[in-house]
């Protein structure tokens, strides 16, 4: 007792300010880890280290030397590991609201190319699939189509949904104003009381939003509609301004009054 009191009488406000943004990193990097295979690592780690104690405990020697040199380059091996996710996590750091601005711009530009593009495969009804990464990341699920890594334009989006393209079949996965992926496989959706007209495209755009905060466009092939797709929720778009206002509702300004706004356009689709 007389310890925590003195720990209590001890502690600063610099004290506070260094847990805080520790805390901080640690809460930023958990969000962009999550949904991706970066969890799984996170789950290996802690196992090894959990080995680690138990060599100690029950003197093991043989393990506990191989797992205490596997740690002394821990620092090292963390970040060959997660290197994607410290990258992604530095973007983000960069890019915060003292810098708004900026990410307005890059994400203003990135929506008319989406728009440009998904209007003119509704109008032909080209059945398209366009992910829009937020804060979870989805490195999982790119890694499962074609990596491309290219700025996001309307003339690539249009040829890759063109039925004669390898790549027309998957998902194209956006993020930091690039293409990652494209024919990409996701996650379809569990939820039993879906209707049963829905196809696969609708399945899929349903089953990633509802383990991650990401953003779908969907492009009907039967009907030319378009649908964004959030929280596990359909909500069609009516018309290109529809669509430009309510992907930058949730992309660049994500108020939780978009939201409600698009509760108004939910229509079956």
């Amino acid at each position: 007792m007389n310890y925590l009191i003195g720990f209590i009488g001890n502690f600063t406000a610099t004290d506070f300010l260094d847990i805080a943004i520790v805390a901080f990193i640690l809460y930023r990097f958990l969000l962009i880890v999550q949904g991706t295979r970066a969890v799984q690592m996170l789950l290996g780690l802690a196992a090894l280290a959990t080995l680690y104690w138990f060599s100690l405990s029950y003197e093991l020697y043989s393990l506990n030397w191989i797992l205490n040199h596997f740690f002394d380059y821990f620092f090292v091996i963390l970040i060959i590991l997660f290197q994607d996710q410290i990258r992604s996590a530095l973007v983000a750091f960069g890019e915060a609201k003292i810098i708004g601005r900026r990410k307005r711009t890059r994400y203003n530009v990135q929506i008319e190319e989406v728009v440009t593009a998904s209007t003119a495969l509704s109008r032909e009804k080209t059945g398209a699939l366009i992910v829009f990464e937020k804060n979870h990341g989805l490195l999982n699920y790119s890694l499962t189509g074609t990596r491309l890594d290219c700025r996001v334009h309307s003339d690539i989006l249009y040829s890759i949904f063109q039925s004669n393209s390898p790549l027309h079949d998957g998902a194209v996965i956006i993020y930091e104003n690039r293409i990652q992926s494209a024919g990409c496989f996701l996650p379809l959706s569990k939820n039993v009381e879906i209707d049963s007209h829905l196809g696969t495209r609708h399945r899929a755009a349903l089953g990633i939003t509802e383990v991650s905060d990401a953003v779908v466009l969907v492009v009907s092939e039967e009907t030319g509609r378009v649908n964004l797709c959030h929280n596990g929720q359909f909500f069609y778009m009516k018309n290109e301004e529809a669509l430009r206002k309510h992907l930058r509702q949730l992309l660049v300004t994500e108020r939780s009054e978009g939201l409600e706004d698009l509760s108004e356009a939910r229509r079956s689709v």
